[in-house]
């Protein structure tokens, strides 16, 4: 069940908020707890063993933390906090990379004419265990640092780690951030209105812009990397960076949007990254609450910057590559983000921001080289791209071809609709008129445009599902 869906929005949704709102204030910790399974049962239903597995992990951690709340010994403490983490990065790594690995040694044991290889589990990834994973390893760490006690509710720790809004694709929230909201929060109409005021928005980003020029993106696959024109290429890419920014933008707008409804103040995750001036001021504007959990629980326990500075850091991106997928395109998506972070640090960063101009330049060119390598999994179809826009000679550099011309103008308006949303302008104006009846109408309009364009079948699954 997506977000952008009739399911959901007709039926989930209203009928969860009903029974919420009716139910007295010690009940709503269970609705959401059982609603928020209902929802992930939906989307796991084939697999109905991934609703099992998510309870568990919150079973081991609960007691994890509770027998290290009560430890008086390091040496203990720290040994059910590794118990812990065994179970949370087990079970990520059994499902996400294992056959990754796997494949990986056969390809070596078939170079060196082994006759043996080893079997590939072929473990279907369970919806939202990265996210999920990272959540309540955050909160299992927190305990074991004394920086929060260990919950004694396990209806707590579960509402906490299986939230509906967050649960699929985050943001990714700590359990220091949302504690006292667990327990105690404010329920107005006010709330109400300003979470579906940013849902509206966040669903309108992903329904009206993500869904449309994704198309441009999924025709250039069709099309072929070896047949498309130069300029065509950089549409196609372009049109691939907006996808993904307002795909997981819109979402998390929506995700923060229901949990003001449900009372809740959900971290920002993204702050104009466009806008950016240094790829190392973009992955602060970018899936911030991701950023922070590797900053907040890798690179400063390994030294941040105070020892063995460019080890950390290599560290840190390499994860962050592999967090997103067991592919070696996002390894190297780690690689490329490594070098440009580095080469930033070294002083043109600086530089970058002091010509505000050029930065911006040095920018569009670089993030759509770096969602060329997230995208396209091949890497040699990444070189056969990157030929293509960057031609040396040949047909693919012409300024003007048909292939350009008319899958611009099919997609004028909504790239140009990304483009200008990417500004933060139209961000700007609606909060200056938020509570203006012009605002207020707008806002209809643009819920019942995404109602109609997914009666019209564009209701394309979130990218970061896959995630």
């Amino acid at each position: 069940m997506v977000f952008s869906s009739f399911e959901f929005l007709l039926y989930f949704l209203p009928a969860f908020l009903l029974i919420y709102f009716l139910l007295p204030a010690k009940c709503k910790n269970m609705v959401i707890l059982l609603g928020s399974l209902i929802f992930y049962y939906y989307g796991v239903k084939d697999k109905p063993v991934y609703l099992v597995l998510m309870l568990l992990t919150v079973i081991v951690n609960y007691f994890a933390a509770g027998v290290m709340d009560i430890c008086k010994r390091d040496v203990f403490r720290k040994g059910w906090m590794i118990v812990g983490m065994i179970w949370n990065i087990g079970n990520l790594f059994a499902f996400k990379y294992l056959d990754f690995m796997t494949e990986n040694l056969n390809r070596v044991l078939n170079l060196t004419n082994a006759e043996w290889r080893l079997p590939c589990a072929e473990l279907i990834l369970p919806i939202g265990i990265s996210f999920y994973t990272f959540q309540i390893s955050s909160y299992l760490l927190d305990v074991y640092r004394k920086k929060i006690p260990a919950e004694r509710s396990l209806l707590t720790l579960g509402t906490y780690l299986c939230m509906f809004p967050q649960l699929i694709a985050g943001p990714i929230v700590t359990y220091a951030q949302v504690r006292e909201q667990l327990w105690i929060r404010v329920h107005s109409w006010d709330n109400v209105e300003e979470g579906f005021r940013e849902f509206t928005i966040g669903l309108a980003l992903k329904v009206l812009i993500a869904n449309r020029v994704g198309s441009l993106w999924s025709q250039v696959q069709t099309i072929g990397f070896e047949s498309i024109s130069t300029p065509l290429a950089w549409l196609g890419i372009a049109a691939f960076s907006f996808q993904i920014y307002f795909d997981f933008y819109g979402y998390s707008l929506m995700a923060k949007g229901l949990g003001c409804v449900m009372g809740f103040a959900f971290p920002d995750n993204f702050n104009q990254p466009y806008l950016a001036k240094t790829m190392t001021e973009f992955w602060r504007r970018w899936h911030i609450t991701l950023g922070s959990w590797f900053r907040e629980y890798v690179y400063i326990p390994l030294g941040g910057n105070r020892k063995n500075h460019y080890w950390n850091l290599f560290l840190v991106w390499m994860l962050t590559g592999l967090w997103h997928g067991a592919s070696w395109n996002f390894i190297l998506w780690g690689c490329f983000l490594f070098l440009v972070v580095s080469v930033e640090k070294l002083g043109f960063g600086k530089m970058m921001e002091k010509l505000p101009l050029i930065g911006h330049l040095y920018m569009m060119l670089l993030i759509p080289i770096s969602w060329l390598i997230f995208a396209v999994s091949d890497p040699w179809q990444i070189v056969v791209y990157l030929g293509n826009l960057f031609p040396l000679q040949g047909q693919a550099a012409s300024a003007f071809v048909g292939d350009f011309l008319k899958y611009g103008k099919m997609y004028a308006v909504p790239l140009l609709a990304a483009f200008v949303c990417s500004t933060g302008i139209p961000r700007k104006i609606y909060e200056a008129k938020k509570y203006t009846f012009f605002m207020t109408v707008m806002l209809v309009v643009l819920f019942w445009g995404c109602m109609y364009c997914m009666y019209m079948g564009m209701d394309d699954p979130f990218l970061y599902y896959q995630f």
